[in-house]
């Protein structure tokens, strides 16, 4: 059953270990990377080939590469959040002077993880939308401090293979239409 989409979502983070959890153990309050501001958007663009003859006769064409990005503006976030945008932060605190320093750069201090980035979009009437991508935040982060906005970080998920079939993406929806 085809639906209209309406609304926003929920963005979690869960350090990928080589398999991807259940929603249970994704969908948990620690695992929610920030409530997000202006939602989550979703972009895929393949690469193609073409070899054509120089008349136009013949053709042949073939997906040469690809590439997934989940987009989406983080509005809740302390320097925790900031540890899993970027791969070269870390991150200490102090207990006793309720402290938390968060040190960013430094090339050599490039953490290689990867996490598993999952947006899930609720929907009572249609059925739920989950996506799921594991990558890293490729775009760094800006923050703007100003006297009447809210700081939103943007974040930028770049997409890499989640299995042994290449998948960049896994898009699951719920539709009660589909029938046994």
């Amino acid at each position: 059953m085809e639906k209209i989409v309406l609304g926003s979502g929920k963005l979690y983070i869960y350090e990928f270990t080589g398999l991807l959890p259940e929603d249970v153990v994704i969908e948990v309050d620690e695992n929610l990377l920030g409530y997000i501001q202006g939602g989550a958007t979703l972009s895929y663009k393949p690469s193609f080939y073409e070899a054509k003859d120089d008349l136009g006769m013949v053709s042949k064409k073939m997906i040469t590469d690809e590439e997934a990005i989940l987009k989406s503006g983080v509005m809740t976030w302390n320097g925790k959040t900031l540890q899993k945008l970027s791969s070269t932060a870390r991150v200490t605190e102090d207990k006793e002077k309720k402290v938390r320093t968060v040190k960013i750069g430094g090339a050599g201090n490039h953490d290689g993880k990867k996490y598993v980035i999952h947006f899930v979009h609720k929907d009572h009437v249609d059925g739920d939308i989950r996506i799921t991508i594991v990558g890293s935040n490729e775009a760094g982060f800006e923050l703007a401090f100003a006297k009447d906005k809210e700081t939103v970080i943007n974040a930028e998920f770049k997409a890499q293979p989640q299995d042994n079939e290449g998948t960049l993406i896994l898009y699951r929806e719920e539709d009660s239409s589909i029938t046994a």
